[in-house]
């Protein structure tokens, strides 16, 4: 039978996310990966298909259910078991696989999790690929293979080795002045999946390691978003430790967000930020983001002499701007930072290398690399607000804020340059909310204008 999606399943760019029971049920999931598998199964060359997943507590129950969905319509199944987001994505393209499945929720809290789906290429699939697919699981049945036609199972436990050794490879670093800076570094995987790797891979650059919740057991301790707000705990293990730097990695490893050497977090636009001024002075290009990402990056690619592009929020869409663009760097303003050299996947393992690269090139401790660029204040905030007023809402927005530029790509930003001040308005593809997101040289400022946007969108409501 064709699937109904459940109305409080969040279905988007980022794939299907919701809370384990209600909607998320084994039987939901074994549905989708089946429709997921006869759908590529049609477009493509193949059967196999790759599953890894993060370390939640329902990710086992998850991963079963994807095997047998894909394994009912003739799909092999390679499973790398728990690995980072961006590890599936490239273990998709080393293994010549039709597609790809990640269970994981990424930041979402615990209760949370969710089916990223990903295309032959290695990136989730865009918005065409993604309404293409809805529209196979609203009107399809998917053909089931015969007895004697089912899919195969096996395991890959090599997918991560050949991770990090391309990481470990890339031109852009300088392993030898890395190592010879003998940075003792501190981490938080909040008990995801980044724990092993990024300890293998810290290793690797000749770093001093403390770290807490670097177990991949799914128990998360705090809300496993990045965020400065949730850094607390890592902050202190940097001022105990004396570390250089506390790296933040959400649970399936594809943030990053930096904790500088006095404990204090530094929000994750710094990540995006600093990740390009360690790339652009070897490799020139655009540097391209989202609409919702801080304007240092802005002024990142403006020093190094090159053009800043944004495009809609959503990994796929900066990726997929990032490939017409032939952009040098990217990402996103969540800690998200994607290197064309490397693949175009939002890769945690990678942004703390290039991280550390920029620190001990220029011998910089994080508060000085940061210093270096105008400091802005950006506030994020998320508000119950009807799907259906939105339109009405942007109505009010534009009129009684008289902006100077507006972009309508996702859903309404407006731009103040000469105040170096903007905002932004969109439903999330992750959340039941709508987040308003404001920048401006001074919190004051943005915060002014978050109020003034929550309450014109409060009167329409």
């Amino acid at each position: 039978m064709p699937i109904h999606l459940p109305d409080n399943l969040m279905v988007s760019v980022s794939g299907v996310r919701g809370r384990v029971g209600a909607p998320l049920t084994p039987e939901l999931m074994a549905g989708v990966a089946a429709a997921l598998g006869a759908h590529l199964k049609e477009r493509e060359d193949g059967s196999t298909v790759v599953l890894g997943r993060d370390s939640r507590v329902s990710g086992p129950m998850f991963a079963r259910a994807v095997i047998s969905g894909l394994q009912s319509v003739g799909c092999d199944v390679v499973d790398l078991g728990v690995v980072p987001t961006p590890t599936i994505l490239m273990a998709v393209r080393d293994l010549g696989a039709i597609g790809g499945i990640g269970v994981t929720a990424s930041h979402n809290p615990a209760e949370w999790n969710a089916l990223k789906l990903v295309s032959s290429e290695g990136i989730f699939l865009d918005a065409d690929r993604s309404a293409d697919f809805r529209r196979y699981l609203a009107e399809v049945d998917p053909p089931r293979a015969a007895w004697n036609e089912l899919g195969g199972l096996s395991y890959d436990d090599g997918a991560w080795g050949r991770h990090l050794k391309r990481i470990l490879a890339l031109p852009q670093l300088d392993l030898d002045a890395i190592r010879g800076a003998g940075l003792k570094v501190a981490v938080d995987c909040v008990h995801g999946a980044g724990g092993p790797v990024v300890t293998e891979l810290l290793e690797a650059l000749g770093c001093e390691i403390v770290g807490i919740g670097m177990e991949p057991d799914g128990w998360f301790p705090r809300d496993p978003e990045p965020t400065a707000a949730n850094l607390a705990d890592l902050g202190e293990l940097v001022r105990e430790s004396g570390a250089a730097v506390g790296l933040a990695i959400d649970p399936d490893a594809d943030r990053l967000s930096l904790v500088d050497e006095t404990g204090q977090a530094m929000g994750e636009d710094l990540t995006l930020a600093l990740a390009a001024a360690a790339v652009l002075p070897t490799t020139k290009g655009p540097v391209v983001t989202n609409l919702s990402t801080s304007r240092v990056v802005e002024d990142v690619a403006e020093a190094f002499g090159v053009p800043l592009v944004r495009a809609p929020v959503g990994e796929v869409n900066v990726a997929r701007r990032m490939q017409r663009e032939g952009a040098a760097v990217g990402g996103e303003g969540n800690g998200g930072v994607i290197l064309p050299a490397l693949h175009h996947t939002r890769d945690a393992p990678l942004a703390c290398a290039l991280i550390l690269q920029h620190l001990a090139v220029e011998s910089l401790t994080p508060t000085q690399a940061a210093g270096r660029w105008p400091s802005y204040d950006i506030i994020k905030e998320k508000v119950s607000f009807p799907r259906e007023a939105l339109a009405r809402g942007y109505d009010a927005l534009r009129t009684d804020l008289g902006a100077e530029a507006e972009d309508e790509s996702d859903g309404l930003r407006l731009e103040w340059p000469a105040r170096k001040t903007w905002l932004h308005v969109r439903p999330s593809g992750t959340e039941p909310v709508v987040r308003l997101i404001a920048e401006a040289p001074d919190r004051e400022q943005a915060r002014q204008l978050v109020d003034r946007a929550g309450a014109l969108l409060a009167g329409v409501a």
